[in-house]
């Protein structure tokens, strides 16, 4: 999947590259922010944190080279070599690098990352993606990329939950929870405990002060008039934010919520998330918008080599959306991480590594080492020759939209068993 043009790529090159200059409020030019990808650590030890120099099919009997470019060669040597495929490669290379860059690991607090992060995501919305917190580690922010609507890139704002799934819902195709009383009023009186006054600009330039329930309403009209259920069942507009939230559908109560944390997400997101957790929503909060986060398949293993780590993170969420074109980037992102998984140790051949896997796997019993064996050449033999990884013409296509569940599920399957005997 390629949507990340080379114009993109190289405002994000250059960006990393040469900086951005920064002016004072009178427009004259104060200094040039740089902010290094590799953050804190040196850009070997980035390298070979991302990379594992003889891990990746991508630099065999290159690691000494590479090693050597990252000390000699130009700072901007890594987005021009074509093993690295930054340029040219899958914009899921692209945005996974990116991830890593902004890693509480890997990135420097200290620096301009926040300001990247802000530029870069201005760069790649146009192109349908956008970095977002998507957990946290030690207190510290995680970021992940997610594929954002054509509406969303085309409007170049901000679109809430039933706007951005529009037709799913009107289709029925998207399954939304039933919010109980209890829970609107729990959200209600989270609303009420951030709420705070803030201060807008109308159209005719007249200042305003306005709360932030009363801004969600006056938001909610710029995209369809605000709605509820009166006392007799009728639904009609209102300007009333409890009548909003306690009686209306629980996609409109999202909207709310996603409207809200515009102006109070980092406490505020936290509690909308505790609240899902407690009342067993399956749903979360994640960079402003509310994401599915788990399903019926999911791991549960601990699982420590990252770049393994966000790819089945990244298949688990999309396959977690259920739209079809999101199912299957999840099959694609799967295979990856499959692909990946056979690389895991990391001092030996990719043949090699596959093979010490499924003997840890089988526990010295024949029977299961064949089967296993078996099951990994015929998912490899199934990522070469159907539509998943590769979309050349010589490949079959997936002509049925359930064969992508087939597809995942079987994967998956011997994936999440792998983690288990993985050391």
């Amino acid at each position: 999947m390629n949507n990340i043009t080379e114009i993109t790529r190289r405002d994000i090159f250059d960006l990393f590259n040469n900086g951005y200059v920064e002016y004072d409020i009178i427009g004259n030019k104060q200094n040039i922010i740089i902010y290094h990808y590799y953050g804190r650590l040196t850009e070997i030890e980035f390298l070979k944190k991302i990379h594992p120099l003889n891990k990746n099919s991508r630099f065999e009997n290159a690691g000494c080279e590479i090693l050597q470019d990252a000390i000699n060669r130009d700072s901007g040597w890594i987005f021009k070599d074509e093993r690295f495929e930054l340029l040219n490669g899958n914009d899921s290379i692209l945005l996974d690098f990116l991830c890593v860059v902004f890693h509480p690991e890997n990135r420097y607090e200290e620096g301009y990352c926040k300001e990247y992060l802000e530029r870069i995501n201005n760069f790649i919305r146009k192109d349908g993606y956008e970095l977002y917190e998507s957990g946290k580690i030690s207190g510290r922010s995680i970021f992940s990329w997610r594929k954002i609507t054509p509406e969303e890139v085309a409007s170049g704002r901000f679109l809430p939950f039933s706007i951005r799934n529009k037709k799913a819902i009107d289709e029925k195709n998207i399954k939304l929870p039933s919010i109980s009383k209890k829970v609107r009023a729990e959200f209600l009186n989270l609303f009420n405990q951030y709420n705070k006054t803030q201060y807008r600009t109308d159209e005719t330039n007249w200042n305003y002060s306005i709360t932030d329930t009363e801004a969600v309403i006056e938001d909610i009209s710029g995209y369809y008039a605000p709605k509820a259920f009166n006392i007799v069942g009728k639904y009609s507009e209102t300007g009333d934010f409890e009548q909003f939230i306690m009686n209306n559908y629980p996609y409109c109560v999202f909207d709310a919520i996603e409207l809200f944390a515009q102006n109070n997400y980092n406490n505020f997101a936290n509690e909308v998330n505790l609240i899902f957790q407690n009342n067993g929503f399956v749903h979360r909060l994640l960079g402003g918008k509310i994401e599915i986060t788990q399903t019926k398949i999911q791991t549960n293993e601990v699982i420590n080599e990252i770049g393994l780590k966000e790819l089945i993170e990244q298949a688990t969420l999309l396959y977690n959306n259920g739209n079809v074109s999101d199912k299957q980037y999840a099959v694609e992102k799967l295979w990856d991480a499959f692909e990946r998984l056979k690389t895991y140790y990391s001092t030996l051949s990719k043949k090699e590594s596959t093979e010490k896997l499924i003997s840890e796997m089988s526990n010295g019993n024949d029977s299961y080492k064949s089967l296993f064996d078996e099951e990994f050449k015929k998912l490899t033999t199934i990522g070469n020759q159907f539509r998943i990884r590769h979309h050349e013409t010589d490949k079959i296509d997936i002509t049925d939209n359930s064969y992508y569940d087939y597809f995942y599920q079987r994967c998956f399957a011997l994936v999440n068993l792998s983690l288990k005997y993985l050391k």
